[in-house]
């Protein structure tokens, strides 16, 4: 069963995640959105994307209940590999991708929210990076991109304490270009899509192409070194009891090792 839809409309190609009850980025949903833009990029005439998610959420992190089935440090850099290389492929994608956010967005979530282009966001959504309340850290480049959207104190801020920012925050961060009303959110996405859509394609793929030579040239180095982090991370013994805590719902009880 897939845990994502494709459609395609007016130069306008819709994702919407499906994999209740929270859209946790499953390794499926990983192949599936991977496969999804094999799709785009060989229909010539899609000159815009929507990314949203189906339900209560677009997406409240990675599937933390398939991380138990991995077995040793490589597994898990390997997974943060993975993940990495999808999310670097969006953010260097030819067509641009307009996130539309609801509910939450959370670890693995906002990992994908932040490499997609644009970022449309309801006032009341929760965005955040709450690994380390798990005894892990981001994997699929989240240390790297959010302190590109909300500067490194903020940034330090939300990952340490692992607490979320509401929708309106975000906007006045940086971190989403607009907050708007729940029923505004889809009208507000396509609107721009469409906006976007009336553009030459050439023109489209020319930017495109130009803008990812604003960002640093360290961002591939910390990329690497945080998906050797994460694999190492995840073979500490507080990592272990943060997931376990997390499946059983209760608060963890770290040892700081």
């Amino acid at each position: 069963m897939g845990t994502l839809t494709y459609e395609a409309e007016n130069h306008v190609a819709t994702l919407t995640i499906q994999s209740p009850p929270a859209n946790a980025l499953s390794s499926n949903l990983l192949k599936d959105l991977d496969e999804s833009l094999d799709k785009i990029e060989n229909d010539t005439t899609i000159k815009a994307v929507v990314l949203k998610g189906d339900g209560k959420f677009f997406s409240a992190g990675a599937d933390i209940k398939e991380f138990t089935s991995l077995q040793n440090a490589s597994d898990y850099e390997q997974l943060a590999g993975r993940g990495q290389k999808l999310f670097s492929r969006i953010e260097n994608f030819s067509v641009p991708v307009i996130a539309a956010i609801h509910g939450a967005a959370l670890g693995g979530g906002l990992e994908l929210a932040m490499s997609c282009h644009i970022r449309i966001v309801t006032k009341n959504a929760k965005l955040g990076l709450p690994e380390l309340t798990l005894g892990i850290i981001p994997g699929f480049a989240g240390t790297q991109r959010l302190p590109q959207h909300v500067g490194t104190a903020k940034a330090y801020e939300m990952i340490l304490s692992g607490q979320p920012i509401d929708g309106q925050e975000a906007k006045e961060l940086g971190l989403a270009n607009q907050a708007v009303e729940e029923d505004e959110l889809l009208d507000t996405a396509y609107k721009l899509a469409r906006s976007i859509a009336d553009k030459s394609k050439p023109s489209i793929t020319s930017v495109m192409q130009l803008i990812p030579y604003a960002k640093t040239e360290l961002f591939s180095t910390g990329v690497e070194k945080e998906a050797k982090a994460f694999g190492g991370v995840f073979g500490s013994e507080d990592a272990k009891e943060g997931i376990q805590a997390f499946i059983e719902k209760r608060k963890p009880e770290f040892k700081d090792k």
